[in-house]
């Protein structure tokens, strides 16, 4: 086969990229999913507990008195807020990416030509 051109070499270093951001995305979309579920969980059994319980926060490696139940629960939900903010960022982000990652592999594909799709290795 004859030797890629510029072109077709940048769409293939560009298509790389793109798979690399799409995984970092993804996972830190996962990441965050996975806080959002811890949350909910905090939440639910905050809501479970008696009005008079005493609750921690955790802030960084310490553990600290909450000033109350309902303090702490306005304090997770603004956190939790924040991160489906985030995750909706996230998912217009990754739809984005998609796109642009489809468009790619369609420019490569017709770049090999009939070779491509008649299904020879290149």
């Amino acid at each position: 086969m004859d030797e890629l051109s510029p072109k077709v070499q940048n769409q293939i270093a560009q298509f790389q990229q793109l798979q690399q951001q799409l995984q970092a995305l993804v996972n830190q979309k996962y990441q965050l999913d996975v806080q959002l579920k811890e949350m909910q969980r905090t939440v639910e059994e905050l809501n479970k507990a008696p009005a008079d319980v005493t609750v921690y926060k955790s802030v960084g490696s310490l553990l600290i008195k909450a000033q109350g139940k309902d303090e702490l629960l306005k304090e997770i939900e603004e956190g939790k807020e924040t991160m489906e903010i985030r995750v909706k960022s996230l998912d217009r982000q990754e739809k984005t990416l998609r796109d642009r990652y489809q468009q790619l592999q369609e420019q490569i594909s017709k770049a090999f030509g009939p070779a491509a799709q008649g299904g020879q290795a290149f």
